[in-house]
């Protein structure tokens, strides 16, 4: 079975269980070394490869490659729908896709979509939804750093401009927030990076990578949203 529903034809599209993972990401700087599609692009790898290992089972839907990315506002090329409208697309995207599938995963590439998230898939679930969110969250890295910039050498090396990666503000995201809801990533890093892509390479980023995945594919085995609807570690 074709698992990806932007090339398949509506009679080879599986209903009666279909599982379908909806890759989440954004529009939004990365530092003068990421493109900005690097949050939609890296949902949309772990979509497709978790979707892999459960044949017959699940299909990957088109990314929503828009986001809540005000923080990055203040940057060039940064796209944002905000709060309200991303609520509204995923709750609109789970009733249209509840009048066949079985069940709906968002799998979110940008931390700024997870407020969203738990207020879009609470209120789906109380509807009688049966669906939920997972992260996609690698060790030590904020935002354009070096897991990120890692993961990218491996999925998209020729979109990596290496030679103009920089470290940005390299603090402790807890110690950044504050600001950053304040007044934006500009205010701390001018260069849009927080964390720092020094040592960042194609083999530490497929190890990354596969690790996420195979926690992916876990939890949505499992499928044990907590209250908010976020899929934890089964067991």
């Amino acid at each position: 079975m074709n698992t990806s529903l932007s090339r398949a034809v509506w009679p080879e599209v599986p209903t009666a269980d279909a599982l379908v993972l909806v890759p989440v990401g954004s529009t939004e700087q990365h530092g003068p070394h990421l493109p900005l599609t690097t949050d939609t692009v890296i949902a949309r790898a772990v979509a497709e490869r978790v979707a892999a290992r459960l044949p017959g089972r699940a299909v990957v839907a088109p990314a929503i490659a828009y986001g809540n990315s005000g923080e990055h506002a203040d940057f060039p090329g940064t796209i944002s729908i905000g709060h309200e409208a991303l609520r509204t697309v995923l709750i609109e995207t789970v009733r249209s896709l509840a009048l066949w599938a079985w069940r709906v995963v968002f799998v979110n590439g940008h931390g700024g979509n997870v407020r969203t998230l738990d207020e879009a898939v609470s209120t789906l679930r109380e509807q009688g939804h049966h669906v939920a969110w997972t992260p996609c969250v690698f060790p030590g890295d904020a935002h354009a750093g070096r897991s990120e910039t890692s993961v990218m050498l491996h999925l998209a090396p020729d979109e990596v401009r290496l030679s103009a990666a920089a470290a940005g503000d390299t603090r402790p995201l807890a110690v950044l927030m504050p600001h950053l809801v304040e007044s934006g990533v500009r205010s701390v890093a001018p260069n849009g990076v927080l964390g720092d892509p020094a040592g960042a390479g194609e083999q530490e980023g497929r190890a990354l990578l596969d690790v996420l995945v195979g926690d992916t594919v876990r939890r949505v085995t499992a499928f044990t949203p907590d209250s908010r609807g976020r899929l934890s570690e089964p067991s």
